[in-house]
């Protein structure tokens, strides 16, 4: 099972914001800080489940993923695959696509406390932007 930390970051909302990416296989660890533009938190929250499961579709195609973000708002909605916001809804397709091609897929929310290096590569992707 691959081990997936998200966290998305802006400054302002909206503002520039970065994705982070932390994953763990085994003891090898991978770290991804992704510049995202100008959106709006949840948007970059959401944005960086995204390219953590395009990373994982590219690395690790035939493996369990295991995605924790400390995103209640964006496990929530990929749980109950249900959002009424119409902004929202495009992330959601996208997500349920791309987890689709993996023999199993899971989502869990997790403290911000419990997530310090995805927070960490979604600051560093804004401080690259600026």
């Amino acid at each position: 099972m691959i081990e997936v930390y998200t966290d998305g970051a802006s400054r302002g909302d909206p503002g520039k914001s970065g994705a982070g990416i932390y994953i763990k296989q085994g003891k090898n660890k991978f770290e991804y800080a992704i510049p995202l533009g100008e959106l709006s938190n949840h948007e970059a929250e959401f944005l960086a489940v995204i390219k953590a499961l395009e990373i994982c579709e590219e690395k690790f195609p035939d493996e369990i993923i295991s995605i924790r973000s400390d995103s209640k708002l964006v496990v929530d909605v990929v749980e109950r695959n249900f959002t009424r916001n119409k902004n929202f809804k495009p992330f959601l397709e996208t997500i349920i696509q791309k987890s689709a091609t993996f023999p199993y897929f899971f989502i869990k929310w997790i403290p911000e406390k419990q997530n310090p290096h995805a927070d960490r590569l979604a600051k560093r992707a804004i401080n690259e932007m600026i």
